[in-house]
């Protein structure tokens, strides 16, 4: 069985009312929304990884939360295991999105509480489960990057 390994972030901002929302992605030729994410390269470590990712397809820079990392797994196609880790990140110096033109159709910023609507799969509704019980919460961890 061939292994995959990718890595990405829940992107989340907090609006002028504080209202805290999500960032999701649909791929160019996609049809669900989900998160950023993408394969490990040689030599980067998982938060490396997550970072550039989210860098690469929606052009933000962002901040990992303390203690979030997460992994899912599942098979996209017959014999092969995928693995995604994922952290959670603040957008730093702004939230304006610049999508990756080849790779990323769509962008949307979503009110937390109705990011459940946004997705499909189990796995990504779980990630916004955990997601939630952190950014809801009144004492949050430390910044880790």
């Amino acid at each position: 069985m061939k292994r995959e390994k990718s890595c990405g972030a829940l992107v989340y901002r907090v609006t002028e009312t504080g209202q805290k929302e999500l960032l999701f992605i649909k791929h160019r030729h996609g049809t669900h929304w989900s998160f950023p994410k993408g394969h490990m390269e040689e030599g980067e470590n998982e938060v490396q990884t997550a970072l550039r990712e989210v860098k690469e397809e929606t052009g933000l820079d962002i901040a990992l939360e303390g203690d979030f990392r997460h992994s899912v797994e599942y098979y996209p196609k017959p014999n092969v295991k995928k693995q995604v880790v994922y952290f959670l990140g603040h957008a730093n110096w702004g939230d304006k999105v610049v999508k990756q033109e080849e790779e990323i159709g769509e962008t949307r910023w979503a009110p937390l509480e109705e990011a459940h609507n946004m997705v499909t799969f189990r796995n990504d509704k779980n990630l916004i489960n955990k997601a939630r019980k952190i950014l809801m919460s009144e004492k949050k961890e430390g910044k880790i990057c």
